[in-house]
């Protein structure tokens, strides 16, 4: 189990000064970006319980605050691997005071990207446009041997294995469902799969907290480390309870903004799903989420929460899902990266100029 410290301030380089301007400003947008994305990010976990009418949107959003705050603080708690993956993926090393405010340019570009997207319905995902942002704003600093290639490698793994779970498992799930449940009255079927869809969208909820609340962690490390108040280890850095929690509250209010946007987007519009898919899918992406947390990769929930919701309808048949819609996510999808990566190198520029 990890352990968890508790620094102390005053007795760092800087004497126990007043935190600087940069530092204030990068914990700032470091908030924004995990109350943006329980806002826009975190609807994705519940988004085929409401659709199916398995739990009140109302419901399921106050269900998905306490999940996701109990997933970023229990699971960083034992685990911390996804945040440590995300704080060696980049270095501002070398670069002084510049480093503070890189990290804020590339916090502001993600913050841009991710309400742009909630504006138009979008589910683009989070954890894309924060390794994009990251990349972006280290190569503005430091060119292409400020990203580690190992870091990025597990990144394109979690892509890959994500989306091939997700679809590939969403699909075979409902497969199964239908063998087993075949000789099953449809009024008992109906019956245990509003149970089990209501546990599972709660467990995917959990474990969007336990991916996305670590990774905006391993970023609120960074700022502290910059700043001469948080020390780095050889595995990455030991989170403190504090710094759990305040993330894991700021995502949770963030859900409570709701977010039926991406929910109609995500659950509605793109496939019509019945509860036995709606289970399937739900039970796909949160075992996907699982082990990429236990092995510390840092992969999409959007992405393989979305991936899943379309094998489960594929399974049914192939013209059940909406593919244009499907289309325009993937080509959001396919832009984060070098959108909100290139927004991110130029604010770097920008911003390292005039402060």
């Amino acid at each position: 189990m990890d352990s968890v410290c508790y620094h102390n301030f005053g007795n760092k380089k800087n004497g126990g000064a007043a935190m600087s301007i940069a530092l204030v400003v990068t914990i700032t947008l470091v908030m924004g970006v995990v109350f943006v994305n329980g806002w826009t990010d975190a609807p994705n976990a519940i988004a085929t319980a409401v659709s199916t009418r398995v739990l009140k949107p109302n419901v399921a959003i106050w269900m998905a605050v306490a999940m996701n705050f109990l997933g970023a603080l229990v699971m960083t708690y034992f685990n911390s691997q996804v945040a440590e993956t995300i704080s060696n993926i980049v270095t501002f090393e070398g670069a002084g005071n510049a480093a503070q405010v890189a990290l804020a340019a590339s916090l502001f570009a993600i913050v841009v990207w991710a309400v742009a997207a909630w504006y138009f319905g979008i589910p683009t995902s989070e954890s894309h446009a924060l390794i994009a942002g990251l990349t972006g704003s280290a190569m503005a600093m430091g060119g292409l041997e400020a990203v580690s290639g190992a870091e990025w490698t597990k990144v394109i793994v979690g892509l890959i294995v994500s989306t091939m779970m997700g679809f590939g498992g969403g699909w075979l799930v409902t497969k199964l469902i239908t063998i087993i449940f075949q000789d099953v009255s449809r009024r008992i079927a109906n019956h245990v799969f509003t149970i089990g869809q209501a546990i599972s969208a709660a467990m995917n909820a959990f474990l969007h907290g336990a991916q996305d609340g670590q990774k905006f962690m391993g970023v609120f490390m960074l700022g502290l480390f910059y700043n001469n108040l948080a020390e780095k280890t050889g595995n990455g850095f030991v989170i403190p309870l504090w710094v759990m929690v305040l993330c894991s509250l700021t995502m949770g209010l963030g859900t409570s903004v709701g977010g039926m946007k991406i929910i109609k987007s995500v659950g509605m519009d793109m496939v019509k799903l019945e509860r036995y898919q709606g289970f399937a899918a739900d039970l796909s992406a949160a075992i996907c989420l699982f082990l990429a947390s236990v092995f510390g990769v840092p992969v999409s929930t959007t992405h393989t929460k979305t991936t899943a919701i379309m094998g489960a309808g594929a399974a049914r048949r192939a013209s059940s899902v909406d593919w244009s819609i499907v289309k325009e996510m993937i080509s959001a999808w396919l832009l984060t990266f070098p959108g909100c990566g290139a927004i991110a190198f130029v604010m770097t520029k920008f911003f390292v100029a005039i402060f």
